[in-house]
């Protein structure tokens, strides 16, 4: 069951997000070469407890840490670790924050150093789908426009969308209904109308290589592209309001 909320808790949110935006900020100098992932993480748990909040992912029923920091062919819920980035890797900070009572959450991935430009074209491709996304996400549209925009650019520009993996609904609990897909997976008429009061986490999850995920080996909570090609993803968390939606993150 959905639940919207109201303006108040909207407001909320959107203070706890821009208190986020500024914990990532602060986080952004520290990705970099020869700096590992639980280091990074290290700092993002100082910095959400400063800014008044609660790191979202400790909620998680047995996750410990405050990030998900997936490299290369890991996309998603890739604990921290004593893993060094390096020049070419492609690093994805994934990170919410619990706030006032209710939780945003925020991903982006960033090239460590220098890379081939295919990379560099790849992220790009995610971060205009997601900003294509969210301009869809409006009131009066469906929860298909938003999946359907995400798949045409992802899959227009010949990358794969890793398609068990999806954004969600978001507010008291970190996922929260409904599903927000990144592709088309049934008929206009039969997917949700966007309505005032819907906060959603847009997600775009994607691979060089493959739809396919796979659990990487040896890790309880890290999925990899199953050919272990290289992933991004990107994600805000947004609010359908009566006229605008309002990026929280």
């Amino acid at each position: 069951m959905i639940e919207y909320k109201t303006s108040k808790e909207i407001a909320s949110m959107c203070e706890g997000g821009a208190l986020l935006r500024s914990v990532v900020k602060k986080i952004q100098p520290f990705i970099k070469i020869g700096v590992s992932t639980l280091e990074i993480e290290q700092v993002a748990n100082k910095l959400i407890l400063e800014a008044g909040g609660e790191p979202s992912f400790k909620k998680v029923k047995g996750y410990r840490w405050a990030t998900c920091l997936p490299v290369n062919e890991q996309v998603v819920h890739t604990p921290p670790s004593k893993r060094i980035l390096k020049n070419g890797d492609l690093f994805t900070l994934d990170i919410g924050m619990f706030y006032q009572g209710f939780h945003t959450d925020f991903a982006d991935t960033y090239v460590i150093g220098k890379t081939d430009a295919k990379y560099l074209q790849f992220l790009e491709t995610g971060k205009q789908a997601l900003q294509e996304a969210i301009q869809v996400a409006r009131a009066g549209q469906r929860l298909r426009d938003v999946s359907e925009v995400i798949e045409k650019r992802i899959e227009g520009a010949g990358y794969f969308i890793l398609r068990e993996l999806t954004g969600h609904g978001i507010g008291r609990s970190l996922h929260e209904d409904p599903f927000v897909f990144g592709y088309l997976d049934k008929p206009k008429n039969k997917t949700r109308e966007l309505k005032p009061g819907l906060v959603i986490a847009i997600e775009v999850i994607y691979s060089m290589g493959t739809r396919e995920i796979a659990y990487e080996e040896g890790n309880d909570w890290s999925i990899i592209a199953a050919d272990k090609s290289m992933t991004a993803c990107f994600e805000h968390t947004v609010a359908i309001g009566e006229k605008d939606t309002i990026v929280l993150t």
